[in-house]
């Protein structure tokens, strides 16, 4: 690869979906400002598999978020098919998120109230195309459980349910935070196989923050944080499956 940011050796028919431009993201707290993210620089395609590893405090989870519109960078640029989500107002980053990103984090943020398949259920409203909940519920094996609630799962189904809650918008981009980090390997895996699957089927871009180095051998590219910065790039020559991986 030549160059450690801004450049990608994704196929020339994969499209292009992000092009981030000298991203910076800065936090002012009472002990003096913050520099999540300096100056990064990336082109992201549909259909990768792209992991982000590095270490705590490195800007893994902010990179997620400003990719995702839950939060905006202080300077540089974002676009997303060529619209420049740096200039949309609220309602719109509210729309982009509805139509085109899933998101996964190491927390379920499951409705406790509510069944299995009306956590998922309510996400349906805000898809264009969405899959139906219950064969999203099917993918992920937990089709018997759809009248449990979240307390009556085990952590891995509970995580498995967010997961198809992001299947079942179709979703163009899944941004997932840490989501084996609170599971055991073995249900990490079965985990990490139902995220494949999204990358795989729906052809969504798949970004993967994790402090697990070995989960980088399901990836297209892998990249290494350090201070908000690209520190590290690299492609795998051939991707690994999900359940290749011996942790």
């Amino acid at each position: 690869m030549a160059g450690i940011k801004g450049s990608s050796d994704a196929e020339p028919t994969k499209a292009k979906l992000y092009a981030v431009r000298r991203l910076s993201k800065i936090y002012q707290t009472s002990g003096g400002p913050i520099h999540a993210l300096r100056g990064i620089d990336l082109d992201l395609h549909a259909g990768e598999f792209v992991v982000v590893l590095g270490p705590s405090g490195s800007g893994k989870s902010t990179l997620l978020s400003v990719l995702g519109g839950l939060d905006r960078p202080t300077t540089g640029s974002i676009s997303f098919r060529g619209h420049e989500l740096t200039s949309f107002d609220s309602q719109a980053l509210t729309a982009f998120r509805r139509r085109h990103v899933g998101f996964i984090f190491q927390s379920y943020n499951l409705i406790p109230s509510l069944t299995v398949l009306e956590n998922v259920e309510l996400v349906t409203e805000m898809a264009d195309r969405p899959v139906a909940p219950t064969e999203a519920l099917e993918r992920v094996g937990l089709g018997a459980r759809v009248d449990d609630f979240p307390v009556q799962l085990s952590g891995g189904e509970q995580q498995r349910v967010a997961i198809a809650r992001a299947l079942t918008k179709r979703p163009d981009v899944l941004l997932c935070d840490e989501p084996t980090g609170a599971v055991d390997s073995k249900t990490g895996a079965r985990i990490l196989e139902k995220i494949e699957q999204c990358n795989l089927e729906f052809g969504a871009l798949v970004v993967l923050v994790t402090h697990n180095t070995v989960i980088a051998g399901v990836a297209d590219r892998v990249l290494t944080l350090a201070d908000g910065a690209i520190a590290d790039a690299r492609t795998n020559m051939r991707r690994r499956r999900a359940n290749e991986l011996s942790w």
